[in-house]
């Protein structure tokens, strides 16, 4: 693990392992997989295990502001001195837009952090989209459809799930394409 990774994981268990423990199980699961998605080809390894940890750091009290995790989570590691493509990464991972436009952000964090359609934020949105919130393993259809019960019919995580479920499928598929492609 490189320094810049470890580092990652430190500060997520930090912000998350104490005052939201299911967040930090859910989180621990992709970071997990998220370092053994960066050996497919065209991933960026370092950058895509950090993101796996800290993707979903905008929970965490102290740093929620918004109440947009993935925004709150990209202006936190600005100003904690991460790499602006890895606040990218976060602040865009499982088609965050999506969300954005549901709590009028969109406009706000396209200006702040520009969106990146690589394997690597292919390999984010697997890596959080097949892992439960107690860190098991599942596929994407039954993450979606926990997500959906979990936050019930009209709250606005369900309507965005419902809007972006086509984008997310892709980023999956692709990932799971280059993963039949080069067995890890």
């Amino acid at each position: 693990m490189t320094d810049e990774v470890e580092r990652a994981v430190r500060i997520a268990e930090q912000q998350l392992a104490g005052p939201l423990p299911r967040r930090w199980r859910h989180v621990q699961s992709v970071g997990r997989k998220a370092q053994k998605l960066g050996l497919l080809p065209g991933v960026d390894r370092e950058v895509l295990a950090s993101a796996g940890w800290l993707h979903d750091i905008g929970y965490a009290p102290g740093i929620r502001t918004t109440g947009f995790h993935a925004l709150d989570g990209a202006r936190w590691l600005i100003r904690q001195g991460f790499d602006p493509r890895l606040a990218g990464l976060v602040a865009h991972h499982s088609c965050a837009l999506y969300e954005a436009e549901e709590r009028g952000l969109a406009d706000t964090l396209a200006a702040e952090f520009p969106y990146e359609e690589s394997p690597t934020s292919d390999a984010l949105a697997y890596a959080d989209m097949t892992t439960g919130p107690d860190g098991q393993d599942l596929q994407v259809e039954a993450r979606l459809a926990e997500i959906r019960e979990r936050y019930g019919p009209d709250h606005l995580v369900t309507r965005f799930w419902y809007r972006a479920e086509p984008a997310l499928m892709a980023s999956v598929r692709r990932t799971e394409a280059r993963m039949a492609a080069q067995p890890m």
